[in-house]
């Protein structure tokens, strides 16, 4: 059975269109006549019961499934701030042999290279941090569509419960009686 099927005490579905109480997904649905859910397969056996989401929850939050990781974007994070250690350890190498060959003569050299790879670190960082936070808002982006898209359907099968009730502008009781007067 597909993850986004609702189960209810009874065992039978809801209806994705009604959402009225649905034994099997693989026929039409008894109340509103809509068709057999494609892939669905008739139920066998005894079917495992569970508690029926709320409305409000099943609306308007995002399933951990629903976010997709961004593995690429991860990977060049972590390849930016591995440049950047990189930048650091060899400025502590050049640091020393710098102290070593030259003693304090080479201070100025060393403080003008050192300036140098600090900024380079520095930005190599801040580009690993930037792809971290281009991955929050991918994440958000698409939660935002997901429960977009249930909040229109949700309204659609509003409409289509209120279009179900409400009769016929024909039907009403005061155009009758107008329709035998004239």
């Amino acid at each position: 059975m597909p993850d986004n099927e609702e189960l209810l005490t009874d065992g039978s579905v809801v209806c994705p269109v009604c959402q009225s109480p649905r034994p099997d997904l693989s026929k039409p649905c008894p109340s509103c006549g809509s068709p057999a859910v494609e892939g669905a397969e008739p139920p066998s056996g005894p079917i495992v019961t569970a508690q029926r989401r709320s409305v409000p929850e099943g609306l308007f939050t995002v399933r951990a499934s629903d976010i997709e990781p961004y593995i690429g974007l991860r990977y060049l994070s972590k390849l930016f701030r591995l440049m950047a250690i990189i930048l650091v350890l060899l400025l502590l190498a050049e640091v020393i042999v710098g102290f070593i060959n030259e003693g304090t003569a080479a201070l100025w050299t060393i403080l003008a290279e050192a300036t140098r790879l600090i900024v380079a670190a520095g930005l190599l960082w801040g580009a690993g941090d930037f792809a971290i936070l281009l991955i929050d808002v991918g994440h958000d982006v698409r939660a935002a569509r997901i429960l977009l898209g249930r909040q229109v359907a949700h309204q659609a099968q509003e409409q289509h419960r209120d279009k179900r009730r409400e009769p016929a502008p024909h039907e009403r009781s005061g155009d009758r009686a107008a329709g035998s007067a004239r």
